[in-house]
């Protein structure tokens, strides 16, 4: 289950900092195999960048000494038992920060587990950092005084998509695609309630949920989306799901608009081509195209750390995740969990131009969004091309926090 990620972040260290007390452990959570290990890769990849960052400049300074942060990584296999097993195992190996995201599922299973295990275990309480797990309902009716989310919710991100949408006075006709669970429902639910709010006009000819990183073959949605006479389809598809979708759909012959959370990067423009230049559509909280110097220099120190193109999936969230860790732990002076999280809930960061705050209401990260439009790469806007594929994003809106932020419905239970 565990992988021998701590070798890897210990090498990144500066031999001149001598390590004289324990590391600070966090636990990464995440598909390290099965259908979505190129996503949970992805994740390592952000969070180790992050944490050699911190470690050379000298670590978290604390009262006892500055400690280096350590991260350890275990595999969930995609399966939220698995990663109950991997948190109980993280614990016991002393870790006190879990990160996880890849599965609003798993992180509504995970922050179930750490209330219980805080509440009867008060020596070994655990912070849960989220960096993907979108469903509205962790930071809502889900709040927990331990669950921090530092992506901007499905809710947030539809309301960027639909800055675009509202705009296309040609679309007539959607259809909304997702995977069959809380964060794909929470999209479709989201979609269909903003169409009929901001584009009454548009017809939603259909509304479709498929089983999550179980299907190999796509046809059958991609014939039913082109007999729909769907103009744009609209999905929250992520890892595979999403690039087989947008690939079969190419083959049916949809050209189409995507309306994507994800189809940005991780398979998806190489397989969808010219055919989705002006065509798909993202939302993010950061773009490679994003169009300031140190936007740029952000994005080559990254290209230097991972060069592989298939490695070409940088998330600015996951930067400033870690940075806003690090302003807690020094801001507390303590690794105790409630110190720590009573710091995080007024953090606020920045890094390369970009930054946000921690909303300590619900614990949701408030921080602006980019709109792209795939083009290809050279075309003005598009620097930069995806993972070697091409093509890159154009950065056609941005929102700016104030107007990204959205209620909440969160009674946060402190202790």
């Amino acid at each position: 289950m565990k992988f021998a990620a701590s070798v890897l972040c210990a090498a990144a260290w500066p031999a001149v900092h001598a390590q004289t007390v324990a590391p600070i452990r966090l636990a990464l959570i995440e598909s390290m195999s099965g259908p979505f290990a190129n996503t949970g890769e992805a994740v390592f990849r952000n969070l180790l960048w992050a944490v050699e960052r911190v470690n050379a400049r000298g670590g978290i300074k604390l009262p006892g000494g500055a400690r280096f942060l350590q991260l350890d990584r275990y595999d969930s296999k995609g399966q939220n038992e698995e990663a109950l097993s991997a948190l109980r195992a993280a614990i016991d190996d002393g870790a006190r920060i879990v990160l996880q995201g890849n599965s609003s599922a798993t992180a509504a299973a995970l922050v179930d587990a750490i209330e219980k295990n805080n509440e009867r275990d008060i020596a070994r309480r655990v912070l849960y950092l989220n960096y993907s797990a979108v469903d509205p309902a962790l930071t809502n009716e889900r709040c927990s005084f331990w669950h921090f989310r530092f992506d901007a919710h499905a809710d947030m991100r539809v309301t960027a998509l639909m800055e675009v949408m509202k705009s296309d006075a040609s679309l007539k006709r959607a259809y909304l695609i997702g995977q069959d669970y809380s964060f794909g429902q929470a999209v479709l639910r989201e979609s269909k309630r903003q169409l009929a709010q901001l584009r009454p006009d548009v017809q939603i000819v259909g509304e479709e949920l498929h089983p999550m990183g179980r299907v190999k073959d796509f046809a059958p949605y991609a014939s039913k989306i082109l007999a729909s006479g769907a103009q744009a389809v609209v999905t929250g598809n992520w890892g595979n799901d999403l690039t087989l979708l947008v690939k079969a759909a190419r083959e049916a012959g949809f050209t189409g608009s995507f309306y994507t959370f994800y189809g940005n990067a991780l398979g998806a423009p190489a397989a969808i081509g010219d055919a989705g230049i002006g065509r798909v559509i993202a939302v993010a909280d950061w773009l490679p195209n994003v169009q300031t110097r140190e936007s740029e220099a952000f994005y080559r120190a990254f290209r230097e750390r991972f060069p592989k193109p298939a490695d070409d999936y940088v998330h600015m969230r996951m930067q400033l995740l870690v940075e806003a860790l690090a302003q807690a732990l020094e801001r507390a002076g303590s690794t105790d969990a409630v110190a720590v999280a009573r710091a995080l809930e007024k953090a606020e960061v920045s890094l390369a131009g970009q930054g946000g705050r921690m909303r300590a209401a619900d614990h949701q990260f408030q921080q602006s969004l980019v709109v792209g439009v795939m083009d290809r790469q050279g075309s003005p806007g598009v620097k930069f091309d995806v993972e070697g594929s091409g093509y890159g994003f154009r950065v056609v809106r941005t929102i700016p926090a104030e107007r990204a932020e959205m209620p909440t419905s969160c009674r946060m239970q402190r202790p």
